[in-house]
């Protein structure tokens, strides 16, 4: 048995090998331009389309990262599964290692109006059926809530079995997801990777406010859980064997090595907005000190659930 010390250094260097061995070992390694091009092209990016017409009224959207990472969440829907609270109580706790959050999760019930006033983020969780008129009355409570004015008679579709809408109305802005967890019961081991998968991915693109990224190349490893491969899922049912398996080929299970930098990127930056370039000068001026708190989040045990082991992997 080694010491505890040689463990933890030893576990910090196989964090900047490579994640496969072989002559394969330098194309499989992250570069520091890889992760600077993957926050440009998940973070800097324009807002090409909305329902309606804005308003010059309306305030302007910022996307502020630490608004939504250290603002309260509210639990509600059916009953949590032990799985949800396990991944939902430690991604609360990487938010407060990294942005010094001091809030805890709300569970509140069935009823999106028993969650305490001017939440930030609202999590609906689902074990049956589609929740499609509850859905529709969470989204009407926020509207009223937030003076986001929708339009009459509006209605979201649930079109995925997980799926996040950020608004940003006249009385600030709030995420609401809508989360397909499992019914109570012993799980497979696909059906823990895939319950576990679609809300860590939720919860972390709803916080950083980052974007799909598609990834065309088959050959070079995933580096972000944003990252997706195109991947026909269509006319599947959503809990079946086929669909399961066929989403979790299309991105990694859980957060990357990368997630993790970015998460650290945006709480240190504390920009207004994080859509803007400035969020990648400072990332690049800080690169080093940036990646020295990423290892220390990483090799923390607490945080193995909420990881994909294939994708940990940092730059030189």
């Amino acid at each position: 048995m080694r010491p505890i010390g040689m463990a933890i250094w030893g576990l910090i260097a196989a964090l900047f090998m490579t994640v496969s061995p072989g002559a394969a070992d330098d194309a499989q390694q992250p570069t520091r331009d890889d992760y600077l091009r993957l926050a440009q092209a998940g973070w800097v990016f324009e807002l090409k389309s909305s329902r309606i017409r804005r308003s010059p009224a309306f305030p302007p959207i910022r996307f502020n990262s630490g608004e939504f990472a250290k603002g309260e969440i509210c639990l509600f829907g059916a009953k949590p599964h032990a799985l949800s609270r396990q991944i939902i109580r430690a991604f609360n706790d990487l938010l407060r290692d990294i942005y010094d959050r001091r809030l805890a999760v709300t569970f509140a019930g069935r009823n999106i109006s028993n969650c305490p006033s001017k939440q930030r983020v609202y999590v609906r969780l689902y074990d049956d059926r589609l929740p499609t008129a509850l859905y529709h009355a969470d989204l009407m409570q926020l509207d009223h809530d937030f003076d986001i004015r929708l339009p009459p008679r509006d209605s979201e579709p649930i079109s995925s079995p997980a799926q996040s809408n950020v608004f940003f109305g006249y009385g600030g802005s709030v995420a609401h997801l809508l989360v397909n967890q499992p019914h109570i019961g012993e799980l497979t081991e696909l059906e823990r990777d895939y319950f576990t998968s679609i809300l860590i991915e939720e919860l972390f693109q709803v916080v950083s406010f980052g974007t799909d990224v598609v990834k065309f190349d088959a050959e070079t490893p995933f580096l972000s859980k944003l990252q997706e491969k195109p991947v026909n899922l269509r006319y599947l049912p959503w809990q079946s064997e086929r669909f399961m398996t066929g989403l979790l080929g299309s991105n990694p299970s859980g957060l990357c090595a990368f997630d993790v930098f970015m998460l650290h990127s945006l709480a240190a930056a504390n920009l207004e907005t994080v859509n803007s370039d400035e969020l990648i000068v400072f990332i690049d001026a800080n690169f080093d000190d940036l990646l020295n708190k990423s290892v220390r989040t990483l090799i923390n045990p607490v945080y193995q659930p909420l990881l994909d082991q294939r994708c940990l992997a940092l730059p030189h």
